[in-house]
């Protein structure tokens, strides 16, 4: 069908019924939110109902119901035609925006019962199909709705409007065009409207563009008997006339004898009259503004034929309508994603950016899902048939999909990154960050200026300089672990169990970061700390006091470059063992610091002047942990900021700085799914230079 209309036809109590016919679906492809690929219904699979309801934008709900329509399928094709016949809010918007010239769509909703994932070709409603899309084998008709927006925009519902004015509430409006001599059965919309404006008005109609001079009421004596005395019956309701027809009066009168000219012109009026006709039968109430210009400008039937049939293909759809398909709540794949983030504690606002408010809406209401639902949902998603029961092969049915796995993992990922970006790492704050292309050692190398400026000579003589290369080192390692979903979690619907398993190897991933800056400092790897570079000290004296804080800031001061120039550096960290945690805050928070003892006399001053040196404590259990040599109660150290000083280095694969997370198949006498977790990451000193290690106690013997 080539096009819908919306008609209204007022009935004799005065109530509007507004006929709804057109295209619902042309038998191709459709893309409906959830599905993955598009999807094509058959139409001979289709049970369709007697009568079936009309809704407005799909709302079950009572007032939605704006009247019936019937539905047949025609050229492989769904064709539906039927009336609006409630006459609430809803239903006289839809009239009256229609009368005003706005345009509908049509949009339909059906029930899945059974449906395929086709992946090559097939011929569905007479077309070939190119895979990959959903097959609906099997569906039933449940409503049909009046859309503003469907889900193709070229898609339209013109409007053409036709009244039949008889006695009821319009009486008066009959008898004012009566007296103005003006056929009421032969109007179309637009004239019925301009003369109801004019009647509203109290004014006289508007002149109508007529073909001939309406005959004047005259005795018969008075008007040639060629001329009709009265006017023949209008024609039929069904073919609305813009101009009022009229026929000879019955043989038996003779004509006078008049001159010829007279014949011609009643010979003109003929034709004109049957041009007339033709114009409006070709354009059938249909189109008002076609029929109203060709009437006008003196058209042909031809070209009258031309015009119409220019419009009608215009206004065909070029695609297919709004397709609606019930499914259970949560038959989006976002949707049920984002639902299973927020029961695994993803924060909303996390989440905001990637799905949209209206998905975290529907989310909401989904975030109960059972483990179960989800297998059945994803199968169902995807065309694949599921058992009534749960059982084995609903689990079989469920990790054939691409949406159940890709679900799992996605929201797998998130946990884990959040439980991983939660966890606290002190070697990121206290290390230079890098990116390492592969697993080879790699070389780091920081060019170093060689030699102050000099004083020119008087012959104006420059001196040469140079830049001297340090070399350094890093290589990546890759850490990681499996874990699983097995079928007794499955039938336990036990997901918060499987959430555990992620978010415990997010926050084991940061740890690993620690573990191995720990594990390299506290073993002073290639001599990094030691007298002859100038930032190591052992003894009794060393143990975290003012005084020793104030010779470890003088040394960490006094380090010096390649070419013996100081490096002119403050530390920023003090980094303590847990037992020296509240000595250094004292030492570093106190307005003002007491000597011990009375023998001595000297003035003492009050002011703490290591509060002003900003140093910001860092502690951390790993330095006294008898897992790691060198481990240590006593001993603390000085860090400089890793933007100014590369001390140690955290090397990441290409930039890569979370864990990741990835989905394989299980093994075959595991009834299940496996996830693998791995984290490229490589620890390195760099620079003995920015960094000072006080023993805090004497050093062993040995």
């Amino acid at each position: 069908m080539s096009q819908e209309f919306l008609t209204i036809q007022a009935a004799a109590s005065g109530e509007a019924k507004a006929r709804v016919s057109g295209l619902a679906y042309s038998g191709g492809k459709i893309k409906l939110p959830g599905w993955r690929f598009p999807v094509v219904v058959d139409l001979a699979g289709m049970d369709i109902p007697e009568d079936v309801p009309l809704l407005t934008n799909h709302e079950n709900r009572t007032g939605s119901r704006v009247g019936l329509v019937r539905a047949r399928v025609e050229e492989a094709a769904l064709l539906i035609d039927g009336e609006i016949l409630s006459t609430n809010g809803m239903a006289q918007g839809i009239v009256e925006q229609a009368k005003a010239g706005a345009d509908w769509q049509l949009s339909i909703g059906a029930d899945v019962v059974d449906s395929e994932l086709v992946k090559g070709n097939r011929t569905i409603n007479g077309q070939v199909q190119a895979g990959p899309f959903y097959h609906v084998r099997k569906s039933v008709l449940r409503e049909v709705s009046v859309v503003a927006v469907g889900a193709d925009a070229t898609t339209r519902m013109k409007v053409a409007a036709s009244f039949t004015l008889y006695g009821g509430a319009d009486m008066e409006f009959e008898k004012w065009l009566e007296q103005h001599g003006i056929d009421a059965k032969g109007l179309d919309a637009e004239k019925s409207a301009k003369l109801r404006e004019a009647f509203d008005k109290g004014e006289a109609p508007p002149r109508q563009p007529e073909a001939e001079p309406k005959p004047a009421a005259a005795t018969p004596e008075k008007v040639p008997a060629a001329v009709p005395a009265k006017p023949a019956p209008a024609p039929a309701p069904a073919k609305p006339a813009a101009v009022v027809r009229a026929a000879a009066e019955p043989a038996g009168e003779e004509l006078p004898a008049e001159s010829d000219a007279k014949e011609e012109a009643q010979s003109a009026i003929r034709a004109e009259r049957e041009r007339v006709a033709a114009v409006q039968e070709l354009c059938g109430g249909e189109f008002p503004k076609i029929e109203q210009e060709a009437i006008r400008l003196g058209w042909s039937a031809q070209e009258t034929s031309q015009k119409v049939l220019k419009a009608m293909r215009e206004n065909r759809p070029q695609a297919d309508v709004g397709f609606s398909v019930s499914h259970a709540r949560g038959s989006d794949r976002r949707t049920i994603e984002a639902a299973l983030c927020l029961r695994a504690g993803i924060p909303e606002e996390a989440m905001l950016k990637q799905y949209g408010a209206q998905t975290l809406e529907l989310a909401w209401q989904d975030r109960d899902m059972s483990m179960q639902q989800l297998f059945v949902e994803c199968a169902r998603m995807e065309g694949v048939t599921v058992p009534r029961r749960f059982s084995n092969d609903t689990i079989r049915a469920g990790f054939s999909t691409v949406s159940l796995p890709g679900i799992l993992n996605n929201v797998a990922n998130k946990k884990l990154l959040k439980s991983f970006q939660s966890q606290p790492v002190i070697a990121t704050r206290l290390c230079s960050e890098g990116e390492l292309n592969d697993f080879k050692e790699s070389e780091r190398y920081r060019l170093t200026d060689v030699g102050d400026l000099e004083q020119i000579a008087p012959d104006g003589e420059l001196k040469h300089g140079a830049l001297a290369e340090e070399k350094a080192t890093n290589q990546l390692s890759t850490f990681g672990k499996i874990f699983s979903l097995t079928r007794q979690m499955i039938y336990n619907d036990d997901l918060g169990a499987f959430l555990k398993v992620p978010e415990g190897m997010g926050a084991r991933a940061a740890r690993k970061i620690d573990q191995l800056f720990f594990e390299r400092l506290l073993a002073n790897i290639g001599n990094l700390f030691s007298e002859a570079h100038g930032n190591y000290k052992a003894g009794a004296d060393t143990a975290l006091s003012a005084d020793s804080l104030s010779e470890a800031v003088k040394m960490f001061l006094d380090q010096t470059d390649t070419d013996g120039q100081p490096i002119n550096v403050s530390p920023k960290f003090l980094i303590v063992p847990t037992a020296l945690k509240m000595t250094a805050r004292e030492i570093l928070n106190s307005v003002m610091l007491f000597a011990v003892g009375a023998t001595d006399k000297r003035r003492i001053p009050t002011y703490n002047a290591l509060s002003d040196e900003e140093l910001e404590v860092v502690t951390s259990p790993y330095l006294s942990n008898d897992h790691y040599v060198g481990h240590s109660a006593k001993a603390w150290f000085l860090f400089a900021d890793p933007a100014i000083v590369d001390t140690f280095e955290i090397g990441y694969l290409k930039g890569r700085r979370t864990p990741t997370v990835e989905q394989g198949e299980a093994d075959f006498d595991t009834l299940g799914i496996k996830f693998r977790v791995y984290f490229d990451l490589g620890v390195r000193e760099q620079d003995t230079r920015g960094m000072v290690k006080f023993l805090g106690e004497a050093a062993p013997q040995g």
